[in-house]
């Protein structure tokens, strides 16, 4: 047992409620907020390093052990996704110093981030499936207020889809985990990959396991993403960058988690439905990605199309597409963050999101030109940047997997992100400068710099995929092998 799995969550919700108290002292609420993300940094890596060292990391509250009380498990895709969270809320919090406002300051915007990140930290170390919605429901409720937060009449609007179906995919969770305890009569992660193979995945079942699929595509924006462009592009850079790093992401880890330890004994079925929507998601989201020239609704598209490449990842279910699919997770968790943090800057300097009214940034702006510049490509997946290792492991499981039509889709769509964040490049940052207020040197130097740590991050992953690949081969191991999970939580249960 390891107590130190709860820090994740306990730190930051401890940070919110002592947030929610210093309402009135902006300058206090950042220092607090500072010092909370750091410590939530340091437990993060921390847990990362135990489960490096000692295998899989369990917590049993209040010492009820499996399949009784709930669980906390942090393997290594656990333990990763938690520190690429607490740096991201990091990262985003310090841009959002300089960018969110002093009127969504005063009205909890740091109390609500604290809290999201409870959400998404707990929804990736839960060992039971029921606490996965409440960790679900935490983050989705801290998001409800973040994305209505200002009160601008896009936001209100658009809020609206995006309440609605995460109502509506809320409900067919609870559904559709009421169904898997009635048949097999347990929740707990470990123990259900168990029952569902003694009872075998066919009948019922199975429609349990579609009923999760539509759940949490719903939630991770595949396929079903029409909600998606149009909320995301309502809140501020910083709550949005937040937004496109990681919700989507909870819902492909869900799929991950779920369609590798429980629901895959019949990938002919489940599987095979999951290739067709992360082709359809590519597809269209590459098709939206074109279509529009307004900078978050490029940005978003862009997101669209990322979720349908992990989840061809998924779909291949072999040693290297899901080391891949991890790998190409932790990238693009990161490289959205920084993208829609250089968008948000890029708006901010040309005071307008659409494109045919921006136009040589360059010259007043060279060094978020360039770095917005080296981000597109490591987004594209271009070498030696950080989306290339990731991208070429699905490529090859794709191919291994024999779904041809994925890979050579997944690689179109690659250079249609390429064109689209290059179409942003040029339109920005080049031909003839707009005459618009220019940002003060230490306006632009406090956005810059939590944008310019990501980027330095985004290279080094690329740089050092060899050494961060011993990470994420050791995840890849417990996606591929169920029994290393299951034994962990089990096993140590009943010592």
């Amino acid at each position: 047992m390891n107590n130190l799995l709860i820090f994740p969550l306990l730190i930051p919700l401890c940070t919110a409620v002592l947030l929610i108290f210093l309402q009135r002292s902006i300058p206090l609420q950042r220092w607090i907020s500072a010092i909370g993300s750091a410590a939530n940094v340091a437990a993060a890596g921390y847990i990362l390093y135990q489960v490096k060292t000692d295998g899989i990391q369990t917590l049993y509250m209040s010492g009820w052990v499996p399949p009784y009380g709930i669980t906390f498990v942090a393997d290594m895709l656990a333990a990763l996704l938690v520190l690429v969270t607490a740096i991201i809320g990091s990262f985003c919090l310090f841009y959002s110093f300089s960018s969110i406002g002093e009127e969504r300051e005063r009205h909890y915007f740091y109390p609500l981030l604290q809290f999201l990140l409870v959400g998404v930290s707990g929804s990736f170390l839960t060992g039971d499936i029921f606490n996965l919605f409440v960790c679900f429901e935490v983050m989705l409720i801290s998001s409800y207020a973040l994305i209505v937060l200002g009160g601008t009449k896009i936001q209100l609007r658009e809020s609206l889809k995006y309440i609605l179906i995460n109502i509506l995919s809320s409900a067919l969770f609870v559904a559709a985990i009421a169904y898997l305890y009635g048949v097999v009569g347990t929740l707990n992660m470990a123990d259900l990959s168990q029952r569902v193979a003694e009872a075998g995945q066919d009948g019922v079942l199975n429609v349990i396991a579609i009923l999760f699929m539509i759940v949490f595509s719903l939630k991770a924006g595949l396929f079903l993403f029409f909600w998606l462009p149009g909320s995301y592009s309502a809140p501020p850079a910083a709550i949005t960058a937040l937004f496109g790093a990681l919700l989507t992401k909870v819902g492909l880890y869900a799929l991950l988690r779920t369609f590798t330890l429980i629901f895959y004994h019949e990938p002919s079925i489940t599987h095979e439905w999951m290739g067709w929507m992360a082709g359809a998601t590519m597809a269209l989201g590459a098709f939206g990605a074109l279509a529009y020239k307004d900078i978050p609704r490029i940005l978003n598209y862009n997101v669209v199309i990322s979720i349908g490449f992990i989840a061809f990842g998924l779909t291949a279910a072999n040693k290297d597409s899901l080391d891949g699919a991890v790998l190409y997770l932790v990238h693009d968790m990161l490289a959205k963050a920084l993208l829609f943090i250089l968008g948000g800057i890029v708006i901010a300097a040309a005071r307008t999101t659409k494109l045919n009214g921006m136009g040589g940034l360059i010259k007043t702006y060279p060094y978020l030109g360039w770095m917005f510049f080296v981000t597109a490509l490591a987004i594209a997946g271009i070498p030696p940047l950080s989306g290339f290792p990731g991208k070429m492991m699905i490529l090859r499981g794709g191919l291994q997997n024999e779904q041809f039509w994925l890979a050579a889709l997944s690689l179109a769509s690659s250079f249609i992100v390429l064109y689209s964040l290059m179409r942003v490049f040029m339109s920005a940052f080049w031909g003839e400068e707009r005459q618009v207020p220019v940002m003060s040197g230490k306006q632009q130097r406090a956005m810059l710099i939590p944008a310019a740590g990501l980027l330095v991050i985004v290279i080094t992953i690329g740089l050092c995929a060899e050494w961060l690949y011993d990470f994420v081969s050791v995840a890849g191991d417990t996606l591929i092998n169920p029994s290393l999970y299951i034994d962990a939580v089990l096993k140590e249960g009943m010592r």
